[in-house]
């Protein structure tokens, strides 16, 4: 077990360079089993998540290396096995195994996802669209059972809701079936550009990823290629926020401006500073803080990752804002931990609601699920005294050297070993 510990209230100066996005590579992991030949990814975050699916590929039979965040998988030697439950559960995108073991072997066996727990979050999705392909799915003690008698099909698929994680797995299962497949209703995300990228370079045939409809020619085959993974938006607006909380000027390099245009619009209407330019986003000292109003949308609208990011922002500001994740409504654990720091922050049905400005002072905390953790985060960092975050294996499954970049920036912060065991209510 590890903590953070966190002596706060110290102006943060310098540059930070956002590594690849967390939400392509633990796609575009499982999708490179789905080659004949090695794949080598570039600007792979060196998070748990990745070591974690790095270890699942290795019992299937694959050989990796994991080199300055380059990752080379050679899928050649792997076979269909089950996937392990331990690793499975403590990581939500594994379930990305399902469409990639039923595209290249039409069957596999992987146990139900874990990950940050937001409340529910069926994969039902996921399933209808396996089935409509040609597989039979079933849930046997735990572990989902994937099974085709003959090769998958293409067909018409409608997602009944936007999911990126559907879009993304029913896409994985689709580029080697027989015949065309159209997913309308698709997720629009740019982790699905990338995914689709990907597959495109290994040899498949895929249209209108970005739309919300994906047109897919089944291919026999997929060879290997390189390919680089796109700067983490999510990341970038985690440090845009803290830079804009604390920053006495930040320059946040390696970002894709469109991919954070509504997350900047509402940084900009609560009067944060920043100049733009290609890649870079620097955010300049910023005072008198607006309040406003989140709430959260599909893509391009704003992200759910992002608004427990932009909370210890939000007060900051003067008046009463709130904040409503239309995406995972039960997405609120960090508002408690807030309050123990002196928030004046509540949660009222489906919307939190926030009055500012407030001073935030230094307390223990519990990190509760990863951008929760990255919310303390900054939350510690504005704050008076020292705060101590427990549970950090969450922020750690998605943070590339998260210490280690905000050392560079100027904060006092630091990873400690701990044994203190502390349960998160779910």
């Amino acid at each position: 077990m590890k903590k953070i510990v966190i002596n706060g209230n110290r102006p943060l100066t310098g540059e930070v360079s956002i590594s690849g996005a967390k939400n392509s590579a633990v796609a575009l992991i499982p999708a490179a089993i789905l080659a004949d030949s090695p794949v080598t990814l570039d600007g792979v975050p060196d998070i748990q998540d990745v070591h974690s699916l790095i270890e699942i590929l290795e019992i299937m039979g694959a050989k990796t290396t994991f080199t300055d965040n380059t990752l080379v998988i050679d899928p050649t030697e792997i076979v269909s096995v089950p996937m392990p439950k331990g690793k499975i559960n403590s990581l939500r995108a594994s379930y990305y195994f399902m469409g990639s073991l039923l595209g290249k072997f039409g069957e596999g066996v992987v146990g139900l996802p874990g990950g940050c727990y937001l409340g529910p979050r069926p994969i039902d999705l996921h399933i209808k669209g396996f089935e409509a392909l040609g597989a039979q799915v079933t849930n046997e003690h735990g572990a989902m059972y994937l099974r085709t008698e003959d090769r998958l099909h293409g067909t018409r698929i409608f997602m009944d809701m936007v999911s990126i994680g559907a879009t993304i797995n029913v896409m994985l299962a689709a580029v080697k079936a027989e015949g065309k497949t159209i997913i309308e209703n698709a997720a629009r995300e740019p982790e699905i550009i990338d995914v689709a990228t990907l597959l495109n370079n290994m040899g498949a045939n895929i249209r209108g990823a970005g739309t919300d409809i994906i047109r897919i020619e089944g291919v026999e085959k997929l060879h290997g290629c390189r390919h680089s993974i796109i700067p983490d938006r999510i990341e970038a607006g985690t440090y845009l926020a803290l830079a804009a909380a604390m920053g006495e000027g930040v320059k946040v390099r390696n970002v894709i401006y469109e991919h954070l245009e509504s997350f900047i619009a509402k940084l900009q209407e609560m009067g944060v500073k920043m100049t733009i330019e290609e890649d870079m986003i620097e955010v300049h000292p910023s005072h008198d803080l607006k309040m406003t109003t989140v709430k959260t949308y599909p893509y391009p609208g704003f992200a759910t990752d992002l608004q427990q990011p932009i909370t210890p922002l939000m007060l900051k500001a003067k008046g009463t804002g709130e904040v409503i994740d239309s995406i995972y409504a039960q997405r609120t654990k960090h508002i408690p931990e807030l309050v123990r720091m002196g928030a004046d922050a509540s949660i009222e049905g489906n919307m939190i609601v926030i009055n500012g400005p407030t001073q935030l002072h230094g307390a223990e905390v519990v990190a509760s699920d990863l951008r929760a953790g990255a919310c303390l985060v900054i939350a510690g960092l504005m704050a008076t005294g020292t705060t101590t975050i427990y549970n950090v294996e969450y922020i750690l499954r998605g943070y590339d050297h998260i210490i280690e970049k905000l050392t560079a920036l100027g904060a006092d912060i630091q990873m400690i070993e701990t044994e203190e065991e502390i349960e998160v209510a779910k």
